[in-house]
């Protein structure tokens, strides 16, 4: 059976339950359903929202990339990616991972490895709004991301 990753970047909102619904349903052999969801975070109050953007195409076509690997890899029975786009408010979803497996570790590993990939290699760009209505600077990518990736090579 050939698996094919669900792969969506999209500006609306997203429903987990019900991702987490389709992707499971019918499929009698999987044995574990692990969820990531991403969300903006306030920073302590001081942040308002976070506006990403993503390059249409390439975006997809490489989150479509990194599902591939993970599904391979990790022999998922199924595989979810949602990212958004526009401006998100703090407290807002951001992206979305479901990962299903025979078995949990292989979940897990699926769903951490298909973010650390997302974090570093497809191209999403976040700048910052802050509650003062000062427009911060673009996000510049965190070492800690880079060595999370790493960890899979």
């Amino acid at each position: 059976m050939t698996v094919t990753p669900t792969i969506r970047v999209q500006h609306e909102d997203f429903d987990l339950q019900a991702e987490v619904d389709l992707l499971s349903k019918g499929k009698s052999g999987i044995g574990a359903v692990v969820t990531f969801s991403g969300l903006c975070r306030d920073e302590g109050g001081t942040l308002a929202a976070l506006e990403l953007e993503h390059y249409p195409g390439m975006a997809e076509a490489e989150m479509q990339r990194i599902g591939d690997l993970a599904i391979a890899r990790f022999g998922l029975l199924g595989l979810t990616a949602i990212h958004r786009y526009g401006k998100i408010a703090a407290g807002e979803n951001i992206v979305l991972v479901v990962a299903a497996a025979p078995h949990r570790q292989a979940a897990f590993d699926g769903a951490n490895f298909v973010m650390d990939f997302l974090k570093t290699a497809a191209p999403f760009w976040k700048k910052e709004h802050a509650r003062d209505g000062a427009t911060g600077d673009w996000v510049t990518a965190k070492d800690a991301d880079d060595a999370a990736r790493d960890k899979w090579k």
